[in-house]
């Protein structure tokens, strides 16, 4: 499998997509990963972050792109514009079929519209979404939409369900994923006027739909997939964020408080790195973007180079597991 990555997106720089690029092929044999952007500067930054990878250094190559998408250019004028990106480039790599898959942990907006205007939607799809993975307590539970639509209509969400439902079978081995509906409440009838359309959407549906989930549930590992649109998304998954973050910081600051707290962390510490791991979004990857007539991962900007690494997995098990093919079969198959 042959993923491009996008070397220039992110606040870690090249370096860090080279060290990600470098640990993937390491660790799987049928794995080539190709570098996208300013040739001279790959070239010698993979030089550079080479040492002990001689044995895999020939499932690495570049392939040249001149121009980058910054996080503060405009998504639709910098796709207009800047045509030797190192977004587009990567998505004509898929589109001529010298790539699979497209990982980046650029521009966001940028990487969605790229991929919509060189390989477009799979058929059925009206949107394509994207979808997160979040730890839960039990296992877990994908979210979709986190943000590529803030205004969504009940079809929208009805196929979200479906091509998150298609994806979690496939990447988390989930039989007939459970499906809900992030509301105020779980009641029928709880709701705004998208969600009461939605809801009768789902219910009507063959999915295992389940009615309608709370936010205080979304934890609890009761549910494989919630649907959402992209507004409440994305504010979901940046608390859960920040939340992780701040959880983390008390923690620390109360150990340093007492003799009695540090000698309790000295004997919690592989408890208290097991939690730190489970709730860090680095070892999800990142967010597959479902519904484009192709493959394309949209990583966190401050990805490091685990974040990247479990990235490009994601996208080879996307590829590998046909994801696309199961998405357009259950379109057809749960059509509202």
């Amino acid at each position: 499998m042959r993923i491009a990555l996008d070397a220039m997106g992110g606040d870690g720089g090249s370096e860090m997509a080279i060290r990600g690029a470098l640990a993937a092929v390491r660790d799987r044999s049928d794995l080539r990963v190709i570098l996208v952007g300013p040739r001279i500067l790959l070239e010698q930054q993979i030089g550079d972050n080479s040492s002990g990878y001689d044995d895999v250094l020939e499932r690495i190559s570049v392939h040249h792109a001149s121009e980058v998408i910054t996080m503060d250019d405009s998504p639709v004028e910098a796709v207009r514009k800047k045509k030797e990106a190192t977004i587009m480039v990567g998505f004509d790599l898929v589109k001529n079929g010298e790539a699979d898959a497209v990982v980046s942990a650029g521009n966001s907006g940028a990487t969605m519209a790229a991929a919509i205007r060189k390989l477009g939607r799979l058929p059925g799809v009206s949107r394509p979404g994207l979808a997160s993975f979040f730890p839960t307590v039990k296992k877990p539970v994908m979210l979709m939409d986190i943000g590529a639509n803030v205004d969504c209509r009940p079809q929208h969400l009805y196929q979200f369900a479906v091509m998150a439902s298609s994806c979690s079978r496939l990447l988390l081995n989930y039989d007939r994923p459970r499906i809900g509906l992030l509301s105020i409440g779980e009641e029928t009838g709880k709701g705004n006027a998208l969600v009461k359309e939605t809801y009768d959407l789902l219910k009507q549906s063959p999915l295992n739909f389940i009615g309608n989930v709370e936010g205080r549930d979304v934890y609890k590992g009761d549910v494989d997939v919630i649907v959402c649109d992209g507004f409440v998304g994305n504010i979901s998954l940046k608390i859960s964020e920040g939340l992780a973050e701040a959880a983390m910081q008390m923690l620390k600051r109360e150990i340093l408080k007492t003799w009695r707290a540090k000698l309790g962390y000295l004997l919690m510490r592989d408890a208290i790195a097991g939690f730190k791991k489970q709730v860090d979004y680095a070892e999800y990857g990142g967010a597959p973007l479902l519904g484009i007539d192709g493959t394309g991962i949209i990583c966190h900007g401050a990805s490091n180079a685990v974040a990247i690494r479990n990235a490009i997995e994601v996208a080879a098990n996307m590829v590998r597991n046909r994801i696309n093919e199961a998405i357009v079969q259950a379109l057809g198959e749960n059509a509202a």
